[in-house]
């Protein structure tokens, strides 16, 4: 996973970035937490701008979950209710874990948007409530934008800090990556057989 993310940015610039992101957030677990430091580290070596590589990680980052926010609207609560009864395993996703994520949401509203886009396996949830509840779009955007730089400023600033330690820190980080998707799918693979027995 590592090196095919290195070879997208290294051959595609900040349109790879952006494209990662964007990916990020539509189809989790194509983690950040690798995307913006290589951006960060690749702007340390002069072959991109820090600050073009924050705007694409937010650009990319904003557009997938106001994807998410317009599916959501699109859907709306009793046909995405029908969904998840009919179709949720295959998500691991139940109408319980829908009415927890949907009461934390109408808890917290604003800043639920604000800092969940900054918290892995949020970020892209955020957005479905945010759009069943009609939260107004100027309003969710401007929330998922200030939380999406803040975290893609914070993971790139690390990269680019890293400079030339990055490349040590890649020889853990792609095994790491590749144990932490091995235990994302083996958690999913139980999750999809436990809820079929239910």
């Amino acid at each position: 996973m590592f090196d095919w993310i290195t070879g997208l940015i290294a051959q595609s610039g900040l349109a790879g970035v952006f494209l990662l992101m964007l990916g990020e957030n539509v189809f989790p677990p194509i983690p950040s937490e690798v995307i913006m430091p290589l951006g960060g580290f690749l702007a340390h070596q002069g072959r991109l701008t820090i600050t073009g590589v924050i705007v694409a990680g937010s650009l990319g980052s904003l557009l997938g979950t106001t994807l998410w926010y317009w599916a959501a609207q699109a859907l709306g609560e009793a046909r995405l209710r029908r969904l998840i009864r009919r179709h949720g395993r295959w998500l691991t996703l139940s109408e319980a874990d829908f009415d927890r994520a949907r009461d934390w949401f109408d808890r917290h509203g604003n800043w639920a948007v604000l800092i969940g886009r900054m918290i892995p396996g949020v970020r892209t949830l955020i957005s479905v409530p945010a759009g069943l509840t009609d939260m107004p779009l100027a309003r969710f955007l401007a929330l998922s934008f200030v939380g999406s730089v803040l975290w893609v400023s914070l993971l790139t600033v690390a990269g680019y800090a890293l400079g030339n330690q990055y490349a040590r820190v890649s020889e853990w980080v792609n095994p790491v990556t590749n144990v932490l998707l091995a235990g994302l799918l083996a958690l999913y693979l139980y999750r999809l057989i436990a809820q079929k027995g239910k």
